[in-house]
């Protein structure tokens, strides 16, 4: 197998090539963009594709998220200004213009107020990243960019938690679109996914995959399930800005498109074509799955049981970014890539994932399941 040096050589050093779509070319009009954040998940893909097609980038952030990232002599083309949007932004004051502002952590709206505020006759278009997680209910399939957001109790509230974070999104919509109307780019991604990504969310089933052994799999092969790679985001971004598409747009897979059984059986097989241990899936019921306790989302990650208030999970509609130049690579890339991620980590990161179920309380499921159902495990 392929060592630890060679993954990271892959998974770091190869990042910016993995970003770049198959049809990255220069722009016929280069850009001036700036970008408030740009060191975390997405930001740099972005900077990747957009340096890709003969933009300009000027970043603005605090310095405290990777501040390596481009600190190498071969992103000197890339400006770097520090500040907080909170409480300093002096470095983007004078007289400087952008042709895009391109906002990947906006979390408040006071934030986005003052940010917009201060560089709106400056700027020509505002791109917001925003969330699925805006809408006020997920009880719909299909549901498009019309449906009703959510309306905190407390629109002052200044806590980003579980409970407030979509409004809060919500908010900060509202407030680009009342500062600078009809310039906005609002794009709504669902679970953003791939190599980088600090939340291992998505990376446990190519991680589990990569274990080997019997994998419980929730619900059904059929359950349906959303999520978008981070660099076909980023490229869509950047479409929204060269193309000068304005107004909402839900960033997403192709709705009802994508399945559990595909997402599994694409970790088993990338897994088996990277010399992983063999592996077996385990379809467990939702409801035997609720009474063990074991949770939707958090032990099992990308999955919730698509009734009820969830009837509309997994098949959000994301046909408007379609038309608008929204393109997917193959999950086997992205599983792939986000696998080689994975194993180029530090042990220690690798031996405490933050999402999906813990090892041994995976077997004990397994157990009761197959005592259930009069079975055994392999």
């Amino acid at each position: 197998m392929t060592d630890r040096r060679d993954f990271l050589a892959v998974a770091f050093a190869g990042l910016s090539l993995l970003a770049l779509p198959a049809q990255a070319r220069k722009a016929a009009k280069p850009l001036k963009i700036l970008v408030l954040g740009g060191t975390g998940f997405l930001g740099p893909q972005f900077v990747e594709v957009a340096r890709a097609h003969g933009h300009t980038l000027t970043l603005f952030n605090r310095g405290k998220t990777n501040p390596e990232r481009f600190a190498d002599e071969s992103y000197r083309d890339v400006e770097q200004l520090h500040g907080d949007r909170k409480t300093d932004m002096s470095a983007l004051e004078g007289d400087r213009r952008w042709d895009a502002v391109l906002d990947t952590s906006a979390y408040l709206p006071a934030d986005v107020t003052r940010s917009t505020q201060l560089l709106g006759k400056r700027v020509g278009q505002y791109v917001l990243v925003s969330t699925i997680s805006v809408y006020a209910k997920n009880d719909t399939p299909g549901q498009d960019e019309s449906a009703p957001l959510i309306e905190l109790p407390d629109p002052n509230v200044t806590e980003v938690t579980g409970e407030t974070y979509g409004g809060l999104k919500a908010l900060c919509e509202k407030a680009a679109q009342a500062q600078m109307p009809g310039r906005v780019t609002v794009v709504r991604p669902g679970l953003i996914v791939g190599p980088g990504d600090h939340t291992d969310r998505f990376t446990y089933w190519p991680a589990r995959a990569d274990r080997g052994g019997e994998i419980l799999a929730p619900g059904t092969a059929a359950d349906p399930t959303q999520f978008i790679d981070v660099r076909d985001l980023a490229a869509f971004l950047l479409t929204t800005i060269e193309r000068s598409h304005v107004g909402i747009y839900n960033a997403d897979a192709p709705e009802g498109k994508l399945t559990m059984g595909a997402l599994l059986q694409t970790c088993q097989d990338v897994a088996r074509d990277m010399k992983a241990p063999a592996s077996r899936l385990t379809w467990v019921p939702a409801d035997f799955l609720e009474a063990q306790k074991v949770s939707p989302w958090q032990d099992m990650p990308a999955w919730i049981p698509a009734q009820g208030e969830y009837a509309g999970f997994g098949r959000i509609s994301s046909a408007k970014a379609r038309a608008a130049g929204l393109t997917y690579r193959p999950l086997r890339d992205t599983v792939r890539d986000t696998l080689v991620y994975w194993r180029a980590q530090p042990e220690a990161r690798r031996a405490k994932p933050k999402a999906g179920i813990d090892p041994a309380r995976e077997a004990e499921v397994l157990k009761a399941w197959h005592a259930r159902e009069g079975t055994t495990g392999p």
